[in-house]
């Protein structure tokens, strides 16, 4: 069998900036270990698979794979893959308009193409729901885990939470950029100190600017445990951030977030809470870069 692929790197405007992700093609006969096993083979953050919708009125149905696990839901998988499939014009002969919905395991995600000139060159996802707060974790453990002290915790404003959507997260605010570039990814010290109780996904962030209705902040995430050490630009998280933001703060709010700077992979995200009905919504935009094209043999 002989599949197609791109590959594009998500939420920048620059070549080797961002989140890299593939995309393939023509795997409707792959098992769910073959999936996993192309998308280990690519060793990027995450792989796509498009596949035709169970429903004809929506775009695809699309899986998303890290090297170690399948996930229900993530946000540069389906940025660069709206994208992907916009660049394309179409996908199962239907053209591919300013506007797609993708069948997932975590339900019907919905994306807003964005264009510059005609060209596709982004998307804004919009939550398929409004990410849970589950709880808190201890902050010395957070701090330990990802080898800090636990001063560099801030907890002025919240507590490490844990927030789920799809995936699970700790979020946690740190000191400054200095705490922040400290900070590092070890499955061992996250196993010790958060146990069983460990989420998916640490997400830690420092504020770099602050406004009425705006919010500037720098971000790092850790996953180990999906295969992912360090992710570059993380939707999903940008996802559980705004949630948590929704209990903590009044109003809309735009969201800025940095991320993969320490990788030497700038990202941005523009991330939206938007109070226009009940529940809130939250958005997350992006630009992407296509990359690669081209066969592989499964």
């Amino acid at each position: 069998m002989t599949l197609t692929y791109e590959t594009v790197d998500v939420f920048t405007d620059t070549a080797f900036g961002g989140n890299p992700l593939a995309v393939v093609f023509g795997g409707e006969r792959l098992s769910t270990q073959a999936m996993q096993t192309i998308a280990r083979e690519f060793n990027f953050p995450e792989t796509t698979f498009v596949l035709p919708p169970t429903d004809p009125v929506n775009t695809a149905k699309v899986r998303i794979f890290t090297p170690g696990v399948e996930l229900p839901f993530a946000g540069h998988p389906n940025v660069g893959t709206a994208t992907v499939l916009a660049r394309r014009g179409s996908v199962f002969g239907k053209p591919v308009g300013d506007t797609v919905v993708f069948e997932e395991a975590i339900g019907l995600v919905g994306l807003k193409i964005v264009r510059d000139g005609g060209e596709a060159v982004g998307a804004v996802l919009t939550a398929p729901a409004l990410p849970t707060v589950e709880g808190i974790f201890d902050p010395s453990a957070v701090a330990a885990a990802v080898g800090l002290s636990d001063s560099a915790i801030i907890l002025a404003r919240h507590a490490p939470a844990h927030v789920a959507i799809g995936a699970t997260f700790v979020i946690a605010e740190v000191a400054d950029l200095d705490a922040l570039a400290a900070a590092r990814s070890d499955e061992g010290l996250i196993a010790k100190h958060l146990g069983k109780a460990a989420p998916d996904e640490i997400y830690l962030y420092t504020r770099l600017d602050a406004g009425e209705g705006t919010l500037h902040i720098r971000a790092r995430m850790f996953a180990p445990s999906l295969g992912i050490p360090e992710d570059p630009a993380t939707g999903g998280a940008a996802v559980a951030i705004a949630g948590l933001f929704v209990k903590l703060m009044d109003g809309d709010l735009d969201l800025t977030i940095e991320q993969g700077v320490e990788m030497g992979r700038p990202s941005r995200l523009d991330v939206c809470i938007l109070r226009d009905g009940t529940p809130a919504r939250i958005t997350v935009a992006g630009r992407c870069v296509p990359m690669m094209r081209g066969e592989l043999a499964a």
